[in-house]
């Protein structure tokens, strides 16, 4: 059976081109692919130091002003506990009778995220910008 000549013309017309459809795909999955490589998150790396690894000597003049952090979220400076209002004074307080002295916060391993950020800041208001996180105590 012979088709007419405008039926014939008719089925070439409503095939659609998909070539051009692809190229902008291919090229959209390079652009998310490039684009998804220059993605970095920036962390705080809180992984103890390793105990094989000897600390150096500590400097008598320079003695370190150590805030430690119990599992109940309680401050301990200079042996004391310590209101978590009152941290901010005492690192002044001991950053004034030594003044090269680091903050050293040794967090204990239930402490929350919170109390230790809450000594960090505490020692950046104070002035004090050489802030070290001990090891934690289990």
């Amino acid at each position: 059976m012979r088709r007419p000549l405008g039926a014939r013309q008719e089925d070439e017309e409503t095939q659609i081109n998909l070539t051009p459809m692809l190229d902008v795909v291919f090229i959209m999955l390079i652009f998310f692919i490039v684009t998804a490589t220059f993605i970095q998150e920036v962390g705080l790396d809180l992984t103890p130091p390793d105990p094989s690894e000897t600390p150096p000597p500590p400097d008598p003049d320079k003695r370190s002003i150590v805030v430690q952090i119990d599992q109940r979220d309680r401050f301990r400076i200079a042996q004391r506990f310590v209101d978590w209002r009152a941290v901010r004074p005492m690192i002044e307080r001991m950053r004034a009778e030594n003044p090269d002295a680091p903050v050293v916060v040794v967090p204990h391993a239930d402490s929350t995220t919170n109390a230790l950020i809450h000594v960090m800041d505490s020692a950046r208001q104070a002035g004090i910008y050489d802030v070290q996180i001990g090891s934690i105590v289990n």
